[in-house]
């Protein structure tokens, strides 16, 4: 079993790595401990294992903001804790993701998309690393989206039947529409591509957006955004596409870590460079080798599941 203070050394180690672009004294100290001992390598071993198992962690972990000595300290005693976990238990970090969740009769995992038809001939579409669950009812169609996203073509309903969409933030009523639905970091999102749909923040019940076909708006368990113009190729992903245009690099580097396990992130050097383009979400090391290729910037794996991405 890995002492205490071996696994507090890797938590400190995978906070100063991961809090910014490590430069090269961060790299060549974390290597010389590194190899100072075989239970360094087991203990980054477990780190490994976490990184694999990041879309399941909450976003203080995953991405831990350090503004302070103080700060730096509850991150690595957070990373500490899992570390820990994750020697204890059969399941590892997978108990972190709510029980509900994890229990949803429908899911995918990193970079993984499926469709599926419901009941009443509607057409189900997961996006990565999403759970749902389906309840039909004399009165009501409900699908419940605990994180991730969905796009639904609703179907005609014989008995007339309101189709609802339910997520932590409120829920979404659709009006004989084709649309999608994406829940992260406490915020709603919706893009309507057909008809129009309603939105109903969960601690606002009487209030109601309205969105019409090419809208989309987000909203929190209280307020709502003002609706916005639907981007183009916004349904791309289901062909398991993503077309940016001028898009900042450090934005498309956090879309893109949606579809792929561990950590994904650049220096703020490059972060302001701009990238449009069709990309292929199934293959996302062919995107960074591309954008190698298009950007000045260089492209480098700390380990399977950790990739920085620097200036030339």
């Amino acid at each position: 079993m890995l002492d205490r203070s071996v696994l507090e050394a890797a938590a400190t180690w995978y906070v100063q790595l991961s809090a910014a672009a490590p430069g090269q004294a961060d790299r060549s100290g974390w290597q010389a401990w590194l190899e100072q001992d075989a239970r360094h390598a087991q203990a980054w071993a477990r780190v490994e294992k976490l990184q694999h198992q990041l879309g399941g962690l909450p976003q203080e972990v995953a991405l831990p903001t350090l503004a302070g000595a103080r700060a730096r300290r509850r991150s690595v005693a957070k990373v500490l804790g899992l570390l820990l976990a994750l020697g204890a238990t059969g399941w590892g970090l997978d108990a972190i993701e709510p029980l509900p969740a994890r229990l949803a009769a429908l899911r995918t995992g990193k970079g993984e998309r499926r469709q599926v038809q419901l009941a009443d001939g509607s057409q189900l579409h997961l996006n990565t690393h999403s759970a749902v669950d389906i309840h039909y009812s004399a009165s009501l169609r409900e699908v419940r989206l605990h994180h991730g996203e969905v796009l639904i073509d609703t179907a005609r309903d014989r008995s007339g039947r309101p189709f609802v969409v339910h997520t932590p933030e409120g829920s979404v009523h659709a009006l004989g529409t084709r649309f999608s639905v994406r829940s992260e970091a406490a915020q709603t999102e919706v893009r309507v591509l057909q008809q129009a749909v309603e939105l109903r923040p969960s601690a606002n019940p009487v209030g109601v957006l309205r969105l019409e076909a090419g809208q989309q708006a987000r909203f929190d368990q209280a307020h709502w955004g003002k609706p916005t113009p639907l981007p183009a190729h916004s349904d791309a992903w289901l062909q398991g596409r993503l077309m940016v245009l001028e898009w900042r690099l450090a934005d498309l580097l956090v879309e893109l870590e949606r579809y792929r396990p561990g950590v994904l992130r650049c220096s703020e050097a490059v972060a302001d460079l701009r990238v449009s383009g069709g990309f292929d979400l199934d293959h996302t090391d062919v995107i960074l080798e591309n954008l190698a290729l298009s950007l000045p910037v260089h492209v480098r794996y700390l380990t399977r599941y950790w990739v920085s991405i620097e200036a030339v």
